[in-house]
């Protein structure tokens, strides 16, 4: 990725074309001289790749990229469905800041305060925003794990969940309590957010109104139940969650979460009413499944997990229905695809992918028409 300009809250990327093949026939050279001012643009994307994607992911249709380099996830559609919330970290910032796009990449500013590290930014549907920050503890960025123990995920005890205006202006505190409150997403009319949180000594989910009162708490078994979203009537909670079902793993998992951190190697997929009632498990593979998110049918989940790679390295998008039947796999790059959201009218999924990355690690943020 090349930078030409960073400001607080915009950039300018120039975008390198990609794949350029030279034209050896006049239907290519038409091609090229219609397409270049936009292959120049970093939006389209080659017949050829275009056509073996297609037949490798028939759901997905039209997919661009809309980041470039960097580390870019977790993007989610606005209430109208024209601009993206996604976190990002890219210069001059050490880890991740909140940012907002339009759905072509373009107009990018970030929106939260640029202290401490963010997660999980979501729009409420009055258009403000939600997001969990460290900035209050620290203006720098807390410490990122090692791995000495296997993969891990840190759960930072100075999360905090936080609301503001769309330009991320007017930043009010909804959560104070010790230890760790992140993961936010809110329901579909906008009067609860669903979190997880430690303070009750346990990472577990919880409801509370969009101003912090009417606190409850949805989940109670031990273990992590996290990365939760409502579905489009805001009757049901999809959420992932580890449950350790013997003392190894609990003593392993209780170690872990001392030290405020939790391992994701193993997450299952569930679903339950949005009062925390009727849970049921959706998957049971023993992989890492994790990012569910419902389809606006409400009949229909999209998650990411790495179920068929045995080495448990690559993570694909997959489709189930919610009641935990027709398992679809819906992706099949030889990367990393997660973090899925559909439009609000199911016509279109964004998600996050190592896909085209020009150096390893590069994560960016793609947007496709979904294929009913």
């Amino acid at each position: 990725m090349t930078h030409t300009q960073m400001h607080p809250t915009t950039r300018e990327t120039w975008h390198r074309p990609r794949d350029i093949m030279w034209p050896e026939t006049r239907e290519m050279k038409i091609f090229l001289l219609i397409s270049l001012p936009l292959l120049l643009s970093g939006l389209v994307i080659m017949p050829a790749r275009e056509s073996q994607e297609a037949a490798r992911e028939p759901r997905l249709a039209n997919i661009r990229q809309l980041t470039d380099g960097g580390e870019n996830a977790e993007a989610y559609f606005n209430p109208t469905d024209d601009r993206l919330v996604f976190q990002s970290t890219r210069p001059p910032y050490a880890c991740d800041q909140i940012f907002t796009m339009n759905l072509d990449g373009s107009d990018v500013r970030r929106v939260s305060t640029g202290q401490g590290r963010t997660t999980c930014g979501y729009f409420l549907p009055d258009g403000r925003l939600l997001y969990a920050s460290t900035h209050l503890a620290s203006e720098s960025c807390p410490p990122r794990p090692t791995f000495e123990r296997g993969y891990v995920w840190p759960v930072y005890e100075s999360y905090d969940l936080f609301a503001a205006n769309s330009d991320g202006t007017n930043v009010q505190q909804l959560t104070n309590t010790p230890g760790y409150d992140a993961e936010a997403t809110v329901s579909p009319d906008g009067s609860t957010i669903v979190f997880t949180s430690v303070r009750d000594g346990d990472l577990d989910l919880y409801s509370m109104r969009t101003d912090g009162s009417d606190l409850r708490r949805l989940t109670s078994e031990t273990g992590y139940d996290g990365g939760a979203f409502f579905s489009a009537d805001g009757k049901q909670i999809v959420y992932r969650a580890h449950h350790p079902q013997d003392s190894a793993a609990l003593a392993r998992y209780e170690e872990l979460l001392a030290k405020g951190l939790v391992e994701p190697s193993t997450l299952e997929i569930f679903v339950m009413d949005a009062d925390g009632g009727n849970k049921q498990q959706i998957t049971e593979n023993g992989a890492a499944n994790f990012c569910p998110f419902f389809h606006p049918d409400g009949r229909h989940i999209i998650f990411s997990s790495n179920m068929d790679d045995p080495q448990g390295r690559n993570f694909d998008l997959y489709l189930i229905g919610a009641d935990g039947a027709g398992l679809e796999r819906v992706t099949s790059d030889p990367s990393f695809d997660g973090f899925p959201m559909f439009s609000r009218d199911g016509r279109k999924l964004v998600f996050a992918s190592n896909r085209f990355a020009r150096q390893t690690g590069d994560t960016n943020i793609f947007i496709a028409d979904w294929v009913p």
